[in-house]
């Protein structure tokens, strides 16, 4: 190759270089820039922040925790959803907990996903005073799941059991299971240290009602942990302790909730959701909490 071709291949992959930086590096994101400032869409160009008396509070795009510092939710305020993206609605971490329906035993370093869903079940019900009851959940809040041994028949079910374990209630915590007797056999708790994996493990449903009092969305956490919505099902389980500590009577915090409650996208997308940080902004607002 000459000396002149090789300046001349250089010389065209600089003006490549430069052209493209010009198209890509410049006038596109300049576009894209001014296309963001265009009324309806500056807002969420710009992150969707909402102000409350001339400070940003948060984004109508990112939900937030309304807990003291224990963790204990706040009786003024409509709570969030659960959230698995750090410590709680941390941007820099947004997950899930990658937890599927066959996570129904506990493990000695993290709940199953059964466990998690009735533990928050229970303490919701307790918050708000209704029935936190939910199928395959113990009154305890966790898992009703068995761990039956015994000889099995050729589809893996066991015949006739001779050792029943509760696996997911530890010995230490519970002074008896959640049910006495399965199939005839003494059910018992879980022993640490021990391994039942040998066993066929049996979820129980109960005798909790089908349509638990706790909605589904108050007891998940959402693909991103970041949903700053929760359903309107949520938010009504949640009115009368918002009112008795705000001092109002539950309609007009019904009303403030109406207000606040997003309809399908065009008519047909999603479902119908309330943004919990500004229906929260708008009782302070509103019905300020009682001192």
């Amino acid at each position: 190759m000459t000396i002149s071709n090789l300046v001349r291949q250089h010389w065209a992959a600089l003006r490549a270089l430069l052209v493209f930086t010009v198209i890509l590096g410049i006038a596109y994101p300049l576009l894209i820039w001014l296309l963001a400032q265009i009324p309806g869409l500056s807002d969420k160009a710009d992150g969707s922040i909402i102000e409350a008396n001339g400070k940003p509070v948060g984004s109508s795009l990112i939900g937030q925790s309304f807990t003291d510092s224990d963790g204990n939710a706040l009786p003024q305020y409509f709570q969030s959803r659960a959230s698995a993206a750090g410590d709680g609605y941390d941007p820099m971490a947004t997950s899930a907990s990658n937890l599927g329906p066959e996570s129904i035993v506990d493990t000695p370093d993290k709940p199953s996903l059964l466990t998690t869903v009735c533990t928050r079940s229970k303490a919701i019900g307790d918050l708000e005073g209704v029935d936190g009851s939910r199928s395959f959940c113990t009154s305890g809040g966790v898992g009703a799941v068995l761990s039956v041994f015994g000889p099995r028949d050729l589809s893996g079910k066991v015949v006739d059991p001779t050792r029943v374990v509760s696996v997911n209630e530890p010995f230490d915590s519970v002074a008896a299971p959640f049910l006495t007797t399965y199939e005839g056999v003494r059910v018992e708790c879980a022993k640490s240290g021990e391994d039942y994996s040998g066993g066929q493990i049996v979820p129980i449903r109960g005798s909790a009602p089908a349509d638990p009092a706790v909605p589904a969305d108050a007891v998940t956490a959402s693909g991103s942990g970041l949903d700053p919505h929760i359903s309107p099902a949520y938010a009504d389980l949640q009115v009368g302790r918002v009112a008795r500590a705000r001092g109002v009577s539950p309609q007009q915090i019904e009303a403030v909730v109406a207000d606040h409650t997003s309809s399908r996208t065009l008519g047909f997308l999603g479902e119908p959701r309330v943004n919990v940080l500004e229906l929260n902004l708008a009782l302070d607002e509103q019905y300020p909490a009682r001192s």
